[in-house]
């Protein structure tokens, strides 16, 4: 079975988009054969895939895998870049709405290209360990460092996701560096992926929250990831409520190509 590809990216957090709004690919795709389409050197290589799948009541639906082939909890960069991908298949004009895992999502493409993307309210920060845990569509630990560039980010991540306090689901875990008032720097060992990537949308969203729990800080607030820069505004209700987020930034249409699955075991 022959697939176009479209390959995306978000501030280096990059991804598989396949159409499968005709509901074909996705019984094709077994644990295996999405972890062998996303390993790199061997394949395609991504750190993620994401089926762009029809909605009755939406524009579209977003159907997202991590790169260990298992379906996943909501991803902000691929969310991002899905929302380039649907415009770009004239799904809609400047703003729409898309069904995630983690329920609605509205986003807004300006003229530049900026995609502006909703995120969950945030409703509860959690102290735990030597940092935060809260949720943004994906579960995050956030531990704020002197320096993100002396963090053994693969190691010291690992043990996090994989501590008793996180069991058994694991979590992702952010390492944050404050820069200024409005600025910080992160670097996100992602869980499902089990490495660290270049960005990671709502770590970035994560992080800045647990910035602004702990700090008088005001939005927006921008964010310097490996990969690039992002910003998230929002609306601070309380020291725990935040609603109105959203996670702003532009994404990269990299290339499109063909695959066949029924020679990827």
């Amino acid at each position: 079975m022959n697939v176009t590809f479209y390959k995306y990216h978000g501030t280096g957090n990059d991804f598989i988009i396949i159409d499968d709004r005709r509901d074909t690919v996705e019984p094709e795709l077994s644990v295996e054969r999405i972890k062998k389409i996303c390993q790199r050197r061997f394949s395609v290589g991504s750190d993620g895939l994401i089926l762009l799948k029809s909605s009755s009541k939406h524009d579209f639906k977003m159907l997202y895998y991590n790169s260990d082939g298992k379906p996943s909890s909501f991803c902000g960069n691929g969310g991002r870049c899905i929302v380039s991908f649907a415009k770009r298949k004239n799904l809609f004009q400047s703003l729409t709405t898309f069904e995630a895992t983690d329920g609605l999502h509205y986003a807004s493409v300006d003229k530049n290209e900026l995609i502006s993307l909703s995120m969950n309210d945030v409703e509860e920060i959690k102290a735990i360990a030597n940092g935060y845990f809260l949720d943004t569509g994906s579960p995050h630990y956030v531990e704020f460092v002197k320096n993100t560039s002396d963090t053994d980010i693969i190691s010291k991540g690992r043990e996090i996701r994989n501590s008793k306090y996180f069991s058994p689901g694991g979590t992702n875990v952010n390492f944050v560096e404050i820069i200024d008032p409005s600025t910080i720097k992160i670097r996100t060992y992602e869980r499902g992926v089990e490495s660290e990537t270049l960005s990671c949308g709502t770590g970035v969203t994560a992080a800045t929250i647990a910035f602004c729990h702990s700090n008088n800080s005001n939005s927006p607030i921008n964010v310097i990831t490996e990969g690039g820069s992002l910003s998230v505004s929002f609306v601070k209700k309380s020291n725990n409520i935040f609603t109105d987020i959203k996670l702003i930034g532009s994404t990269s249409y990299v290339y499109e190509g063909k695959i066949d699955l029924s020679e990827i075991a």
